[in-house]
């Protein structure tokens, strides 16, 4: 069967002019593991303020909280603290762009997510060509016929408990991208684990690891527009908190061959995140916040045995605006990027950038959801999404994740 090259783009975050997002972590995980990027939505401006006073609840000092470990860690890569906290966390040159799996870290900054910066997010992925995609090892098929992305019913707690948006920094402003609240196996019932996109936490091949990474479960749960979001307060816009990244994985393969439209990391973009509440001072986990998580299937199951995926996210580029939850549900087909890697899943959808890292749904034999892929790639005109197949290297993955936390 003869295959087609299609030209796609990473969907990613969103920022207040284009697309891109990540969360803040104080910890920095050992294993060194590849991963990919996709949909996401970005804010170009990179001059924001880096302190602020705002807490979760609308109050707070003005400080900026940086844990004694993250200290350490950051001295150990030659960055000043008092420095990082006043704005140097906004140098994004070579020597200052924490690269390898080991590098992670994320100092809380409270207040940093407040309702203007999470609306000014913006989505960073660039659109792909349908030329530049090679045969499923000599399989790829038609270009599905577009799904027109439909919006789920507010209040989003009770319709998608576990869908929500990754805010982060890079160095083109503030962007944004969509995640999956997910089961921790070293914390049944308590998991505080999140799954998204690779290229939503690690600029691949040419760059490193995202900042001030935080994630929003039930962003507008509501379902406010994006008019009435204006005067939103913070408690509006995330009324089960803001959860910064303390540690977060990748996959080696997105580290070493991810880009801007995904590359040959595309078939490895998923990242793990472990959060933990901004405000603190609290013994719930994120599923029990929210009430629910959704259970990781490492089968990868082969695309033509799979009857339905449902992809959720929060589009941010037109002609969406990144404030309302949409979904849709096609029959995957097969997508090949490199003969060498796995194929990747594809369906029609409408959704554009900022839906990047939006969890994939198989409802299996027994009525039960799974998530089984993310969103990952889509073309710059929009019509369809791409997303991995998660298999041993996916696993490897979050189990990194699970384990490095299992004893807290």
């Amino acid at each position: 069967m003869r295959s087609i090259r299609p030209s796609f783009t990473v969907r990613r975050g969103r920022s207040a002019s284009r697309r891109t997002s990540p969360v803040l972590a104080s910890v920095a995980l050992a294993s060194a593991l590849a991963f990919t990027a996709t949909a996401c939505n970005g804010d170009s401006n990179a001059d924001a303020k880096p302190t602020a006073s705002a807490t979760s609840d609308g109050t707070g000092d003005g400080k900026i909280k940086i844990p004694d470990d993250i200290r350490k860690k950051l001295k150990e890569h030659g960055i000043d603290v008092d420095k990082w906290k006043h704005g140097a966390w906004k140098n994004w040159n070579k020597r200052d762009w924490l690269r390898e799996a080991n590098d992670f870290i994320n100092p809380i900054i409270k207040g940093l997510w407040d309702p203007n910066r999470m609306r000014g997010a913006n989505d960073p992925d660039k659109g792909v060509n349908d030329n530049d995609i090679s045969g499923d090892q000599g399989v790829t098929d038609p270009t599905p016929a577009a799904v027109k992305a439909q919006a789920l019913q507010p209040p989003y707690h009770a319709s998608a408990a576990t869908s929500g948006k990754v805010f982060f920094d890079a160095p083109g402003g503030t962007m944004v991208c969509s995640a999956t609240v997910v089961e921790d196996p070293a914390h049944p019932g308590k998991s505080d684990l999140i799954w998204t996109a690779g290229h939503c936490v690690h600029a691949g091949k040419k760059g490193g690891w995202y900042r001030n990474i935080a994630f929003v479960p039930s962003y507008n749960n509501a379902g406010l527009t994006s008019r009435q979001l204006q005067t939103a307060g913070r408690a509006q816009i995330a009324p089960y908190g803001v959860w910064w990244a303390d540690g977060a994985q990748t996959s080696q393969q997105w580290i070493d061959k991810g880009g801007e439209t995904g590359g040959d990391g595309a078939p490895y973009d998923y990242a793990v995140i472990h959060v933990t509440p901004e405000q603190g001072g609290t013994t719930k986990s994120l599923e029990e916040t929210v009430g629910s998580a959704l259970p990781v299937n490492f089968g990868a199951p082969a695309v033509t045995k799979v009857q339905s995926l449902m992809a959720r996210g929060y589009p941010a580029a037109a002609p969406y605006d990144g404030s309302l939850l949409y979904q849709c549900q096609d029959k995957p087909g097969r997508l090949s990027v490199n003969q060498a890697d796995p194929t990747m899943y594809r369906i029609g959808c409408t959704m554009t950038g900022g839906s990047s890292g939006g969890g994939w749904v198989e409802t299996g034999s027994d009525g039960k959801p799974a998530l089984v892929s993310n969103t990952s790639i889509g073309p710059v005109t929009s019509g369809w999404l791409a997303g991995p197949r998660l298999g041993e290297v996916a696993k490897g993955v979050y189990d990194s994740v699970s384990q490095k936390f299992a004893g807290r």
